[in-house]
Order: C-alpha cells, then structure tokens, then sequence
C-alpha cells in the first residue's frame, strides 16, 4: 500500500510501496470519478504534473483534512495505485475493503454539492439535502464498500465545507439506498444473508460492467481476482461461485 503525505513546501508525495506490518494511521478518500484526463494518475504526481489537472483539488483537499485531523498519511485510489502494474492493481482491487475499514477516517468528497448555494438557514437546508439525496456517490458500485468498510464516514461538498457524517446523515442514506440503518451503525455484514448484501448494489452502477461483482467481494468477504473483459454476467456468476467454495463446509446464508 502507497500513502500520500505532505512535502515541507506543502506539496504532496507519495510513500513506497509499504508492507502491512508498516502501514501507519491513514485517512482515506472517497469520491466519483471524472474523466481519465481529469483524474490524478500515479505517474501525474511521480512526474510533478498532478497540479495541472482538475481532480487535484480533491486530493489535496484529502490530505489537508487528514493533516487538520492529526493524520500524516491518507489514501486516494485515483493516485495511489499504479494501474499500470497488473499485479499492483489486483492486490489493491481485492484488497479494497480491508484498506477502507482500516482507515482513521473515510471523507467522501461530493463533486455534485454545494451547501453554500443555499446558505444555512433552516429553510434552505432542504435544498442541500436534496442534492444529497440525488448526488452520483449514492449511486456508484464502488461507494458502496465505501460507505459500509470504515467506521467514520464524514460527507463533504464541493468546497470542503462538512455536511454531516454517516449517523446524522443516516435517515437520508438509508431512504436512497435501502440499506438497513444497523448496517451503517457497525452490525456485522456477516449478519446479513449473501442476497441481502447483493441486493443492496442493485441500481448502482459501476464505469466497467465486471466491477459490479468485483466491488462486491469484500462486502461478500470473499477474495476475487479480476479478470476485465469477462462480462458482468460471467463475474456475477464467478462471484456466486467463488462464495460457495469459500464457505464450503460452513453455514451461510444466501
């Protein structure tokens, strides 16, 4: 796992590549993705040309908040992974949830709000709310293990101004998505059958088709290799057997 940290002169590094037993505290981010282009790469921030692009402001916006809340390290997936490496990929792909619920803290970044539009007045709250409840995060594929992995989940817009977190948050989550308030106040995902978590990615939706099973195997908690030009249906159904062969021998429920 590669970490970001902060430079003296302000600017952001990447770590090497760290074994588990050397991992420190870290934050994590959590957004959607833009376009390739305006997203930061790995090689972006190695060859000094992050700044250049549109989604640096979230990244730094990541550390900063990490930095104010005592953290030296965070994550972000758009730069802390080297997708050109396939091995690099994978691990971090099935390592996903792991790395999500061990975090300090998770920030989820929301491109498509903005408090300050409408004040802070009682009678304005409902608009902001509103954007929430129809923000593309709640619809994504991957935000789901994002919501559920990390204990502390705190929601920021576009201007890094805090919305709430997942508990003062929790009656609009749960209403959008239909996931059950206990799953979200910490219950173990274990307690809820295979079906019930399958079934809270239904209507999401994920850029590549595989990735709809691909982001479901940690809350499964199965291990899963991708394999990218499979199918949705042929991963799905790779998926559902990669549970049965885990669990095999052991009670479970679908």
């Amino acid at each position: 796992m590669r970490l970001l940290t902060s430079t003296a002169d302000h600017d952001l590094s990447l770590t090497k590549d760290l074994d588990e037993d050397d991992i420190p505290p870290y934050a994590i981010l959590s957004h959607t993705w833009g376009s390739n282009e305006e997203e930061v790469a790995y090689k972006d921030l190695v060859d000094g040309t992050a700044k250049a692009k549109t989604g640096y402001r979230k990244i730094l916006f990541c550390q900063e908040r990490a930095s104010h809340d005592g953290q030296t390290y965070s994550w972000v997936d758009t730069c802390c992974i080297d997708k050109t490496n396939h091995v690099e990929l994978n691990t971090a792909i099935t390592s996903m949830f792991d790395w999500y619920a061990k975090a300090t803290k998770c920030y989820v970044y929301l491109s498509d709000v903005e408090r300050g539009l409408f004040g802070t007045a009682k009678g304005c709250n409902v608009d902001w709310r509103s954007q929430f409840r129809n923000c593309r995060w709640l619809t994504r594929g991957w935000t789901l293990q994002e919501l559920l992995a990390p204990r502390v989940v705190e929601f920021y817009d576009q201007t890094g101004t805090l919305l709430g977190d997942k508990t003062s948050l929790e009656n609009d989550i749960c209403e959008v998505t239909g996931i059950p308030a206990a799953a979200l106040q910490g219950r173990p995902l274990t307690s809820y059958s295979i079906e019930e978590r399958l079934a809270w990615q239904h209507n999401r939706r994920t850029k590549k088709p595989e990735d709809v099973a691909y982001s479901l195997s940690g809350i499964c908690g199965v291990p899963m290799i991708p394999v990218y030009g499979e199918g949705r249906d042929r991963a799905m159904a790779r998926l559902r057997k990669e549970i049965d062969d885990f669990f095999q021998g052991e009670r479970y429920r679908w």
